[in-house]
């Protein structure tokens, strides 16, 4: 990314702050497979006595391209990085998928405009309510 998208855009990557505050008060920690990379400040928080956590994105700042092992460890849920705390992942789970909103790949369901637009017809069986019947 350019010196100028990096002072101006906070949507794609680390703003020229944060490179900053990353590289004085933090240190890298690991990196996930869709290349994000996760820090943890040098010195715990005097308030809460735990040392911050945070991630700087590859690409797109999207807090759903976050795997779930990670997220654990963000929020201070899993003591250390995901390779340590957690066991291999199991035959019968499926890798994270990023929010889809916006793009193709979003579930549209039948009848939606973006499908075709045609609704199934009604089955009949409904029976609109009226006050003065009640």
């Amino acid at each position: 990314m350019g010196l100028l998208a990096s002072i101006f855009t906070w949507w794609n990557g680390a703003t020229i702050g944060t490179a900053l505050h990353t590289r004085r008060h933090g240190g890298k920690v690991g990196e996930d497979q869709w290349g994000n990379v996760y820090f943890e400040a040098k010195k715990p928080d005097p308030v809460f006595g735990t040392h911050r956590r945070w991630v700087i994105y590859k690409g797109a700042n999207d807090a759903s391209r976050v795997p779930p092992e990670w997220h654990s460890w963000l929020h201070h849920q899993a003591a250390d990085v995901p390779d340590k705390a957690l066991p291999p992942a199991r035959a019968w789970q499926k890798e994270p998928v990023p929010n889809l909103t916006g793009t193709a790949q979003a579930y549209r369901p039948p009848g939606a405009l973006e499908a075709g637009g045609v609704r199934p017809a009604s089955t009949g069986d409904y029976e609109a309510w009226s006050p003065d019947q009640a």
